[in-house]
């Protein structure tokens, strides 16, 4: 049985010339994907008016909430005493959110509590996942 968790969250979208607006967020995490997590941002703020999910690693929020991390298409650093910011890469631009860090926190609590940090590698099914990669 898959256990999930949504949480919905309020974030701040930054502009390019630096104003804030306010953004409703889903954070998700299931046991089926246990290495990430997901931020889902509603079609009313996509450039083509449809729902986008960034899913990256759960570890790389954790270690985001502490010191600037990642690469590519996602970067997470501390922002002040309160805040995180989320950087998203993407072909039509670049993203900057901010969530209160307390927000963030409580949701990786919650996914520790689904599969606790350390313990994913005994949700994979490697042998299920290779299979379905290789059309078998």
């Amino acid at each position: 049985m898959t256990v999930a968790l949504e949480q919905p969250a309020r974030a701040r979208l930054i502009t390019a010339e630096g104003r804030e607006h306010p953004v409703p967020v889903t954070l998700r995490y299931s046991d089926s994907d246990p290495l990430a997590v997901q931020v889902v941002f509603p079609p009313d703020v996509s450039l083509d008016g449809a729902e986008v999910t960034w899913i990256f690693g759960r570890r790389l929020l954790e270690d985001g909430l502490r010191a600037p991390a990642g690469s590519g298409d996602v970067h997470i650093w501390p922002c002040g005493r309160a805040r995180t910011v989320l950087e998203f890469h993407a072909p039509a631009g670049l993203a900057l959110v901010q969530f209160d860090r307390a927000v963030l926190r409580r949701f990786l609590q919650r996914s520790y509590a689904v599969v606790p940090s350390g313990g994913e590698a005994d949700r994979l099914d490697l042998d299920r996942g290779l299979a379905r990669l290789l059309g078998s």
